[in-house]
């Protein structure tokens, strides 16, 4: 009998009920949790803070910020992959947060010390680097995820871990919303960087737990520590050369050109019915706490199990179906009340469903997939989605579609990308059943 398998006379603890977690499993699981909780808290004061910034920028405006953000992720994403193919993971890891935190820093000082005049570019700037700083800090914390944990396991822990992030984005979201009237904006700037700072250390306790681990777990640790190798263009190439890392980069892309549909429709009715940058923040802010409330009940109690029985392919379908279902609905009555019941929605099944079955399709994936493949997906293509999104938006209002007709757009997208969805579950399947033959042979 194993650690992973309880006794018949014993009766099932918490942890395995509520999310399968086996006894060896535990202290890793919670510190990736907390890990993640830290992470997401950190953005998530933040991103108030930003949409607010985006839309005192003009909203007509906002494609050239998505613009802004495209280029930054096309120069960030090649000297990341440099550093993957140069050092041993603790070490780029480490570099990758602290310069974020130098930025926010910066941010920091040039809120509180440049005159009025300058905010709105200070503003935006700010909005570009946010955008960033969320995928290259949620990327680089499932790419680590994806070197610690195996496939098995990954489909059962990845919905209690996620569940761990949406707590931290609940809590960012709170925090924001209370204190903003209370501290300013640029105050919150601190705090979220001392959380990226503790997010870090728990990183190197993880690390240091596995190496820790029992004999097994050796030559696993050394591998996971190993230099990479390769150089700055290998994301690039990695993703091109692959049919299923290709699949991969079209749900993204997908992905993002409806939630940038949806974010452009968000801020148009909020610019229009929503008086006050506070009232915006805090708005900004509440629809956070919806989301993440309702996407932690379900991270707990469902996530795991259901990715366990359906399948990855079943629950990476699920957002798209909600989208197709959304748009018409946007479309036939464009109001606030159904943009937010809408982003609600595709927000929450995207972080309890879709993000952690996503997360899983690297798991069975080489060290350099992990890290570069998925780096270069995470953010360029990401942000290639966003742009593509920002400009069509702008073509079809400048071809006179209002809200109603933008939404009806995005209907046979969201179409396309539920079928890839079901075509990624089964490719997921093949890579899955080939990591366990390659197991059983070492």
């Amino acid at each position: 009998m194993t650690d992973n398998q309880p006794a018949h006379n014993e009766r099932p603890s918490v942890w395995q009920v509520l999310a399968g977690v086996h006894r060896d499993e535990r202290t890793v699981l919670v510190l990736s949790a907390l890990y993640f909780f830290l992470v997401m808290a950190s953005y998530f004061i933040l991103r108030p803070i930003r949409d607010q910034m985006g839309v005192a920028g003009g909203v007509r405006n906002l494609p050239w910020l998505f613009t802004g953000t495209l280029v930054a992720m096309l120069l960030v994403s090649p000297l990341f992959s440099a550093m993957v193919s140069r050092w041993p993971r603790r070490r780029f890891v480490t570099w990758s947060y602290r310069a974020l935190m130098a930025c926010l820093l910066f941010f920091y000082v040039s809120l509180v010390s440049l005159p009025e005049s300058n905010q709105v570019w200070v503003g935006r700037a700010f909005f570009i680097w946010v955008s960033v700083f969320n995928l290259f800090a949620v990327s680089l914390f499932w790419a680590v995820m994806a070197d610690v944990f195996k496939s098995e396991s990954s489909r059962r822990l990845y919905g209690a871990i996620a569940a761990g992030g949406t707590l931290g984005a609940l809590m960012g979201g709170v925090v924001t919303s209370f204190l903003v009237e209370i501290l300013g904006a640029p105050s919150l700037l601190l705090i979220s960087l001392v959380m990226l700072e503790v997010a870090l250390w728990c990183m190197f306790v993880i690390t240091g737990k596995r190496s820790a681990d029992a004999a097994t777990a050796r030559e696993e640790s050394s591998n996971s520590e190993a230099i990479i190798g390769g150089n700055a263009l290998d994301g690039f190439k990695l993703a091109l050369r692959s049919p299923y890392l290709l699949g991969v980069s079209g749900y993204m892309l997908l992905y993002t050109i409806g939630s940038t549909f949806l974010y452009f429709l968000q801020a148009q009715i909020v610019d229009n019915t929503i008086d006050g940058r506070v009232a915006q923040t805090a708005y900004f802010a509440n629809v956070d706490i919806w989301v993440n409330s309702l996407t932690l009940i379900l991270q707990v109690f469902l996530t795991g199990r259901l990715m366990a029985r359906i399948g990855v392919g079943l629950t990476l379908a699920a957002l798209p179906l909600i989208s197709i279902i959304g748009f018409i609905g946007l479309g036939l009555t464009p109001v606030l009340a159904a943009v937010v019941i809408f982003t609600v929605a595709r927000r929450v099944t995207n972080f309890a469903f879709s993000r952690p079955a996503r997360e899983a399709l690297y798991v069975p994936l080489s060290r350099g997939e992990k890290y570069k493949a998925k780096n270069f997906i995470d953010t360029v293509v990401y942000r290639l989605g966003d742009q593509i999104g920002a400009w069509t938006n702008g073509v079809l209002l400048w071809l006179g579609m209002g809200i109603a007709g933008i939404a009806f757009t995005a209907v046979p997208l969201a179409a396309i990308w539920l079928g890839l969805s079901l075509w990624l579950g089964s490719k997921y399947r093949i890579k899955q059943a080939e990591e366990t033959e390659a197991a059983a042979k070492t």
